[in-house]
């Protein structure tokens, strides 16, 4: 008898929609770089103020994790997407309008809290909704779009930089509402996740979606599998303190340290930093230095796409192994090329570009959607909000620590003799720094043997009986 098949084009559009979360993640976060040059000038304000300003939106984001978590496992997926929908078209509206630098600061924190909130919610439920087969692949798309939004919005910077006026950075902002638009009408009309619906009692509702979504004759046995799982769980209270409990530690490590290798291994130094970097390498123009920034936009979406094929294939461990093994050697490479830069003339220039490439090429591939993916799968359903929430408040809070690190990390570890002067200023040499979060990169490694699971055909309810017999993260089957 032929097995029938999922409704895989049913399936892909709620992820699609759902994963615009994550473009406007990509876009929030990216947009600010090219804005930062024009608001500065219109409002008149030093760099101290423009540390507040981008912080802000940061603290934003640590603040939606850290309290949505409880309402999501509450209120449901979609709600709560819907809200972030709400919230990222209002910010961008407040943050394009805002008269002065203070509006600014409040609107761009506002937007944090939707990129908080939709940096779990969205692969939660993606993963909640996604068959297992196609679970990986569904929810690298986040990743995919969060990529995306961050090459849209160089690209945008680009579209209206205007030098003979400074006010060009409103529409920048502006552009933001466009997927906050997409996001909201198109989740008004997806389906809750089944499995929360399951766990509020709403059996028949959760029937309908997954006979939309799984094979017909396989739906009652997923119905009975998270029945069943949700009875085991009714006697285990879903707040933080749940978190704790001696089987879930084993998840409760996983989700907070790979989020701490995804951020320290530097991405978001190249993201928020790329120019800067790229005039350190020899760039002489911050025009050109932007387009190399472009570039790395593109690398990006170009091996998260690669990344969205072979999760499912591969698996989670291959591709995490082959990603930080790439990471390391890049990184070193890269360092290696910068403390020589001076030495190397222009040829320097283009191995540098050619290397961060290289090392964009393979967190893309691995540890970026890889982090999200795991987070989203390892926890069982009763605390699965919160387990999401804390890995996403574990990303804000690390990218916070890389952000507001980074140029100290570069000043403090330059090597006398192998600074280098950008627009005749010395700004140290960013070799030190590369060197540092290689050797994270290589500890990630040794890390990643023992804790990173592999998932792939698994079930979310087969990786919560996992935890409760006492398995170890090496030896899914």
């Amino acid at each position: 008898m032929k097995t029938q098949q999922y409704n895989k084009s049913f399936i892909y559009v709620i992820a699609a929609v759902a994963a615009t979360g994550g473009l406007l993640f990509g876009f929030d976060t990216g947009v600010i770089s090219g804005a930062i040059p024009f608001f500065q000038k219109d409002f008149r304000i030093d760099d101290g103020m423009i540390e507040i300003i981008t912080s802000a939106g940061l603290i934003g984001a640590i603040l939606g994790a850290f309290f949505c978590g409880k309402i999501t496992d509450r209120l449901g997926r979609k709600k709560i997407i819907l809200a972030a929908g709400v919230i990222f078209a209002i910010g961008a509206l407040w943050s394009g309008f805002a008269p002065d630098v203070y509006n600014l600061i409040i609107s761009r924190m506002f937007l944090g809290i939707a990129i908080g909130v939709s940096s779990f919610a969205v692969p939660l439920y993606i993963a909640e909704i996604a068959p297992a087969r196609l679970r990986g692949r569904l929810v690298t798309m986040f990743q995919l779009m969060i990529a995306t939004g961050v090459l849209i919005s160089y690209f945008s910077d680009l579209l209206f930089a205007n030098e003979q006026d400074m006010s060009c950075w409103r529409p920048m902002f502006y552009v933001g509402v466009i997927p906050a638009l997409i996001l909201l009408v198109g989740m008004i009309f997806m389906p809750e996740s089944p499995r929360w619906l399951m766990s509020k009692g709403k059996t028949e509702m959760s029937r309908n979606i997954l006979s939309k979504i799984e094979p017909a004759d396989s739906v009652e046995a997923i119905i009975a599998q998270i029945n069943n799982e949700i009875n085991t769980d009714k006697k285990n209270v879903s707040n933080w303190k749940a978190l704790l409990q001696p089987w879930l530690r084993t998840p409760l490590i996983i989700a907070v340290t790979i989020m701490f290798f995804q951020q320290f291994v530097g991405i978001n130094t190249v993201v928020y930093y790329s120019p800067k970097i790229f005039l350190m390498a020899g760039f002489d123009s911050t025009i050109s230095a932007i387009w190399a920034s472009v570039g790395v936009g593109a690398i990006n979406v170009l091996f998260t796409i690669f990344s969205i094929f072979f999760v499912d294939r591969l698996g989670r461990r291959r591709l995490y192994f082959i990603g930080m093994t790439g990471i390391s050697v890049s990184l070193l490479t890269l360092s290696a090329c910068f403390f020589f830069m001076n030495q190397m003339g222009d040829m320097g220039k283009w191995m540098a570009i050619a290397l961060v490439f290289l090392y964009v090429a393979f967190f893309a591939i691995s540890i970026g959607p890889l982090g999200w993916l795991i987070i989203s799968e390892v926890f069982p359903q009763h605390v699965r909000g919160l387990g999401a929430s804390l890995g996403s408040l574990s990303v804000w809070f690390f990218n916070t620590l890389v952000s507001f690190t980074f140029f100290k990390i570069v000043q403090a570890f330059s090597v006398s003799g192998t600074e280098i002067l950008v627009e005749g200023e010395n700004s140290g040499n960013p070799a030190g720094a590369f060197c540092f979060y290689a050797i994270i990169a290589l500890a990630g490694l040794i890390w990643g043997y023992f804790y990173v699971p592999e998932t792939k055909d698994v079930s979310l309810e087969k990786i919560e009986k996992h935890w409760k017999n006492g398995g170890s993260p090496r030896n899914f089957k």
